[in-house]
């Protein structure tokens, strides 16, 4: 059978292909240049080129926080304007500099937006409305400069067309197309069950206007740079940028880096190539690197202010918000510091420095702190990925290295331009160690391709630097043991063998570590440290991993466990974790991790309020599925004008001859084929079928696992009800509930009762009810689209599920209703993710369909 290659494969490849491709170009086309020309040029660029392109990207960055201001707008909601541009430039910051904006840019917005009461649906419209806002300003930027000034394409590229003048008329046309919609098209759109509506006139042409300032503003930016003399035409000028800017874009390759600095060279032959990436050098230490610098700085400031209590209640809330961008932040800004150590050592040193430098430290020490600094930039882009991932040996090894690369970089060539950058993000990162909370390896944390692709990618860059740099030099054998002030290409070829030995060694370490996979294994149910865990909880759902139709995620010392269950790609994992709290976080990590191995989702469904951080940290979604009914048992009785239905259901059960009895699990056996019959006779009588996974179903091992609470009428059982207690007496649960149907009014009144007032005289803190499904949504204008939804079928929906009867019933307890939530991955994925869940839970398509 063949097999083909997936497209989440497929595209980190041909990304690194077309880096190769871009990195051959730029290797091509400057052939005849001397990397000192370059630095020349750059270390020549006069101070109010600098100071115009410094104030021109203060200005981008400015109106890019239009784009997120605008989808605040499109969604009305209230959001302070601080708080957008706080959000928004600490986002682009990020990803215009490393790419990837759904890793990035994505989740900046989600973690600051959600702590400011945008739902995940909302945070995706604004996302959506981002994203089209920038293709817009494309669309009219490039448009309007490629139809009015069409350009002469390279010949290098090998293009089966010349002009770009075609590619302006499709741009103005859609531009035109969607301006149009919004002035005719006023019912919303479906697209896959997702409906979205179009902005208004006013708000689409604003996106229009914003989208093309930013644009022709960050062209501005490189053009302000630009060698003097260069007598070129700023309209000219800009259409070559943007051409650039959009290869760039479809090639994905992160930052666009090698691909936009190839095509501006090929499009500019009439500059002198030295000065023009001496320029194209300077843009990305302006435009990009300096506010990636600025907004680490911003995070480490607010966390510095949060733990030292010293800012007022803004600057307090943003800190907490910050709290939780930090190990995507630091992971980013880290990865940075490792790609300037790289890069540092693949260029040559100041020869004024060096030898400076050779007067106080002998050479050995010298030759030595350049291999050590190559090898901590290599080790940096790993930590990265454990900063990311939480890990507190990653924080650990971040401070040192960071600070080691500082100080290598002052003591191999005197690069203070290096050390001031790392001894920052050393600064910046140091306040943070609370956010790095996992006591894990960093071997066991498996690379995702993506963060593999942006390690190859900044070794890649430093490798071909290095090349480019010394590629007058002729290679010998010898010139690996030649060590001299002026042996700048023999430390390279050095320090690049050990930068590429670490990580390969690393690769190696972790092919050869052994695989954690973990099979799914429904027998373990019944296991003795299954069940040692299951009886030292306090959460009564933890006897639903009895059940056996689900499989169990221990933590390496058997106190903890998460079930879970797996219904296509989705790895559903029942409520929060079941034992030791201390235990939940690397379990939780530990099952997301297992999810990953396997190309899956981690869902987990109905999860408390109080753990809801946790799966923040994952970087999921949070949606609220109702709300659960507990009864507190101290203050419960059947006296008082509140409770006299209750007390008449009870003595009215009672004189008609009902009584109650709790058999003990031991007793069960000898009651199962009465039950199996009361039990058949129910799903009969109900015209329903048996459910699953969330829910118990008959089962004659789940059933002698715990006492069943029974209803007798004449001597006879006609009502039953498996009864889950908790450690430590903390609650008191049912799961299973079947009567017969000649059974007397009431009987399940009566059942409730009596193990309710059972559980109080046995010293039992709550009875836990269970859910009230869409219970607690919220129907306003601003609500969320799913509570909305949720609210109507909560309302209207009583065809399909009893839903305001079952909150009604349970409310006549008077319970403490406490809210339950679904984590997932959101976006496309949701709709896919639910029906899986439907599926676990109806025991499989066919009861999706059916009762």
């Amino acid at each position: 059978m063949r097999r083909t290659i997936p497209l989440r494969i497929l595209s980190p490849l041909l990304s690194l292909l077309l880096f190769g491709g871009a990195l051959w170009i730029l290797h091509r086309a400057l052939n005849e240049i001397h990397y000192r020309d370059i630095l020349h040029h750059l270390h020549a660029l006069p101070p109010r080129q600098i100071a115009a392109a410094l104030g021109l990207t203060s200005l981008s960055y400015l109106v890019m926080t239009g784009y997120d201001w605008l989808a605040i707008r499109y969604l009305r909601h209230p959001l302070a304007p601080r708080k957008v541009i706080l959000t928004s430039f600490i986002s682009y910051a990020f990803s215009n500099t490393i790419g990837l904006s759904l890793l990035t840019a994505g989740s900046i917005r989600y973690r600051l937006y959600t702590a400011w009461g945008l739902s995940t649906e909302e945070i995706a419209r604004v996302l959506s409305f981002t994203v089209v806002t920038f293709w817009l300003g494309v669309g009219a930027a490039g448009g309007a400069v490629f139809a009015t000034q069409p350009l002469a394409l390279p010949g290098q590229l090998h293009l089966p067309f010349l002009s770009v003048r075609l590619l302006g008329l499709v741009f103005l046309v859609l531009v035109a197309s969607y301006l149009a919609a919004t002035h005719v098209r006023t019912r919303p759109f479906a697209v896959g069950g997702w409906q979205f509506s179009l902005p208004r006139p006013t708000l689409a042409w604003r996106q229009v206007l914003i989208g093309a300032t930013d644009w022709v503003l960050a062209g501005s930016v490189l053009y302000a740079l630009l060698p003097a003399g260069a007598h070129l035409s700023f309209v000219h000028f800009l259409g070559i940028f943007l051409l650039a800017q959009v290869v760039a874009l479809v090639s994905h390759v992160p930052g666009g880096i090698g691909v936009f600095e190839s095509m501006i060279l090929l499009s500019l032959p009439q500059l002198p190539l030295d000065a023009l990436a001496g320029s194209l050098m300077m843009y990305r230490a302006v435009y990009y690197l300096l506010p990636l610098t600025g907004a680490s700085l911003l995070l480490g400031g607010l966390e510095f202010f949060r733990q030292r209590a010293l800012a007022g209640r803004i600057v307090k809330g943003l800190a907490r918000l910050g709290g939780s961008l930090v190990p995507q932040l630091m992971a980013a800004s880290t990865l940075a510091g490792g790609a300037v150590l790289l890069f540092s050592g693949a260029t040559p040193g100041h020869p004024g420095r060096l030898h400076w430098l050779h007067g106080m430290l002998p050479m050995p020490v010298m030759e030595l702190s350049h291999f050590l600094g190559s090898l901590t930039g290599a080790g940096l882009l790993l930590v990265a990925w454990g900063l990311l991932r939480r890990l507190d040996a990653a924080y650990l090894l971040a401070v040192i290295l960071l600070a080691s690369g500082s100080l290598l970089s002052l003591l191999w060539g005197v690069d203070y331009e290096a050390a001031i950058v790392l001894g920052l993000m050393f600064l910046a990162l140091l306040p943070c160690r609370h956010a790095f909370y996992r006591r894990s390896s960093l071997l066991s944390e498996p690379l995702s391709r993506k963060w593999t692709m942006l390690i190859l990618l900044v070794m890649g860059c430093a490798i071909w630097l290095g090349f480019f740099t010394h590629k007058h030099v002729a290679y010998s054998r010898d010139l690996w043991w030649h060590f001299a002030i002026s042996g700048d290409a023999p430390r390279f070829l050095r320090a690049t063998v050990g930068a590429v030995s670490l990580l390969l060694f690393y690769a190696t370490a972790h092919l050869l570590k052994p695989v954690r996979f973990v099979e799914p294994s429904p027998h373990l149910a019944g296991s003795n440290q299954a069940r040692a865990v299951i009886a030292a909880s306090t959460q009564t759902r933890a006897n639903l991993a009895l059940l056996g139709d689900k499989s169990l995620l221990f933590n390496p010392s058997d106190t903890a466990f998460i079930m879970y269950a797996i219904e296509g790609r989705s790895w559903v994992g029942l409520g929060d974790p079941i034992g030791p709290q201390a235990e939940h976080q690397e379990l939780i990590w530990r099952f997301r991790e297992l999810c990953e191995q396997a190309e899956g989702w981690p869902v987990f469904y109905e999860v408390g309020h109080d753990t809801l951080y946790l799966y923040l940290d994952l970087g999921l979604t949070l949606l609220k599925l109702g709300e659960e009914a507990r009864v507190p048992l101290a203050g419960f009785s059947l006296e008082g004008k509140a409770r006299s239905g209750l007390r008449y259901s009870h003595r009215k059960a009672e004189k008609e001859g009902s009584s109650f009895e709790l058999v003990e699990a031991a007793a069960v056996p000898a009651l199962l084929p009465e039950l199996r019959h009361i039990s058949d006779s129910w799903l009969v009588g109900k015209k329903t079928k048996e459910k699953g996974f969330s829910l118990g179903f008959f089962h004659p091992e789940y059933l002698q696992a715990n006492p069943v609470a029974l209803v007798r009428h004449g001597g006879r059982v006609v009502a039953f009800a498996n009864v889950w207690l908790g450690a430590e007496q903390e609650e008191m649960s049912i799961d299973l509930m079947r009567f017969l149907p000649e059974a007397p009014n009431g009987t399940m009144d009566y059942l409730f009762i009596s193990l309710i007032l059972w559980a109080k005289q046995q010293g039992y803190g709550w009875f836990n009810l269970g859910m009230a499904p869409l219970a607690g949504l919220a129907n306003r204008p601003h609500a969320p689209l799913w509570h909305r939804a949720g609210s109507l079928l909560y309302q209207h929906g009583e065809h399909f599920y009893n839903f305001k009867g079952l909150r009604t019933y349970k409310e006549k307890f008077d319970p403490v209703w406490e809210p339950r939530y679904l984590a997932s991955p959101g976006g496309l994925a949701l709709p896919r993710i639910m029906t899986n869940l439907a599926t676990l839970i109806s025991g499989g398509a066919r009861g999706m369909v059916g009762k």
